[in-house]
Order: C-alpha cells, then structure tokens, then sequence
C-alpha cells in the first residue's frame, strides 16, 4: 500500500472572490467532513491545499484508491479523496472533497482494474482471440483500512469464447463489489475474450 501525505492549512475566508484570489496565488479550496468525535458528528472544515503539492500526488494513479494522511496546521487526519472539481479548460483543479476516515470507516471506492498476462492468455496466443474490455475500474465497498489500490484481473486461462464476469473476480478479503451487493442480475462482464471469426464461442460470448 502507498502512503501519501498531504499539507494543507484551515481556510478562514470564504466566497468566490476569496477561492479566486487562492487559485491565484496556486492554492487549491478544498473542505474535509465527516467522522465522529464523542459521539457526535464532526463539523466539515474549509482548508487550503497547495496546488503544486495535489498536482504532484495525483499523478500517481493508487492516490485516488488510498488512505491519505492530511496534516491540518498541527493536526494529522486519515482521510480519503471523495470528489476533484476541474476547470472545465485549463488543467487545473478547482476545488477538493476529503472524507474523514478510521481503519474501520465503511467507505465506497472507485479502484482502478490491472489486466494481468494478455499477452501471454490462453485464449490470445493459441486460440487466436481478441480481448476486450469492458470495466477498467471498479466501484468497491470497504473498510477504509482493507481499501486496495487496484484489482487483479489475470487472464492467464481464459479461453476464446470466455467472458469474465464481476464474479469471477478474486477480490481482496473485506472487499465487495458494490453492483453485486445489489443482487446477482448486476453481475456484468468485465472484460471478454473473444474468438476468432466463425467461432460459435464469439457468437456465445457477444450475447453474454
């Protein structure tokens, strides 16, 4: 698991023209909620990211799928990213969401799929198939603390006509697919193998 860390300092002003003048001056608006503190509800808190510090940390893919370590000031917060706004035209971020975490917090996710031996798959290489995806990431739920930053998808053995569904996926121990949490009609295909022209297993597998 990656470990990132963010700085950020409490925001004391508000209102468009105060978000203006911090993107100004590479600041990016960003607000941090949820979590409990005695029982009771922690208030949501308005802060201030540096720009070029987010920039740094979003180009690594497993940030958006980790636990971040948020210091506030002298205060640290276990936090995960909920939501990025972007200008709609420059590359810019325009305001972040972090939601307040523990190691216990249920939490939904949005982790990204690793296709593992394409190349080398069953289907590929001896029964001349195509593969062809149709998930590249996947929407979780999860303890904050069992929270992956990717999932396997090996296709080593699946044969041409094959389709691989969310089922068939080998998930991390404490993680659920949330479209199968709704019931297995939602069992959608992730990715398929499909064969060669004038297969009846490419006819089977593009009904599926």
């Amino acid at each position: 698991m990656s470990e990132f860390n963010l700085s950020a300092e409490l925001r004391e002003d508000a209102g468009k023209g105060a978000s203006r003048r911090l993107r100004r001056e590479n600041a990016v608006p960003a607000i941090v909620y949820g979590g409990k503190a005695g029982g009771n509800d922690r208030k949501p808190q308005a802060i201030v990211l540096k720009a070029n510090e987010l920039n740094k940390v979003l180009e690594n893919e497993a940030f958006y799928s980790s636990v971040i370590t948020l210091t506030i000031g002298e205060k640290t917060e276990q936090v995960v990213l909920k939501d990025l706004q972007r200008h709609p035209s420059k590359a810019m971020i325009w305001h972040a969401d972090f939601l307040r975490v523990s190691k216990t917090t249920k939490i939904k996710a949005h982790v990204p799929l690793h296709f593992l031996n394409e190349e080398s798959c069953v289907g590929v290489k001896t029964g001349g198939g195509k593969i062809a995806h149709q998930l590249t990431s996947l929407d979780i739920i999860c303890n904050a603390g069992d929270l992956p930053e990717f999932i396997e998808v090996d296709l080593a053995n699946v044969e041409a006509g094959s389709v691989v569904h969310l089922s068939d996926l080998k998930l991390p121990k404490g993680v659920e697919s949330l479209a199968l949490s709704h019931g297995p009609e939602h069992d959608t295909s992730v990715v398929t193998v499909i064969a060669p022209k004038g297969g009846d297993s490419e006819e089977e597998a593009a009904a599926e």
